[in-house]
């Protein structure tokens, strides 16, 4: 018997697939940028990004892109304040950055939270490598960072 709900698989599916999307993000220009709670020149004021800051973009809207920071805060910028360099906030009360993707290798250096890291590889097996401003780079764990 059928029921006139053939479409349903195909919904869930679909449904399924836009759940399973990957966030995308950005990091903060070498300006630092506005955010403002609408996507207008004439909106609120609500803080300054500081460059190379990382944020989640949740959409775009012509020139303007409403983003997700750190702290789950959402707001708006305009899309030439972003580039595609990837960096990362520490989120730990302390990071260690390893030599290797290995909680057992040497301690190159660790990482204060809110410090920015630049992100060189992406992740794999928990683990992601990064390189600070003062140029040690090494590898830390993706729970101990945002923006990725």
């Amino acid at each position: 018997m059928k029921t006139g709900r053939t479409w349903l698989p195909g919904a869930m599916l679909l449904l399924l697939a836009g759940l399973a999307q990957a966030a995308e993000f950005r990091s903060v220009g070498a300006a630092p940028a506005v955010l403002v709670d609408a996507p207008s020149e004439r909106a609120r004021k609500l803080a300054i990004a500081p460059r190379g800051m990382p944020v989640e973009v949740v959409i775009t809207y012509g020139e303007w892109i409403k983003v997700r920071d750190a702290s789950g805060e959402l707001s708006w910028l305009p899309a030439k304040s972003l580039e595609p360099r990837r960096n990362l906030v520490v989120t730990a009360a302390m990071a260690r950055v390893q030599a290797a993707a290995d909680e057992g290798s040497p301690l190159v250096f660790r990482a204060e939270r809110n410090v920015l890291l630049e992100r060189l590889e992406a992740p794999t097996s928990g683990w992601v490598r990064v390189r600070h401003a003062d140029g040690q780079s090494g590898y830390v764990r993706v729970t101990e960072v945002w923006g990725e």
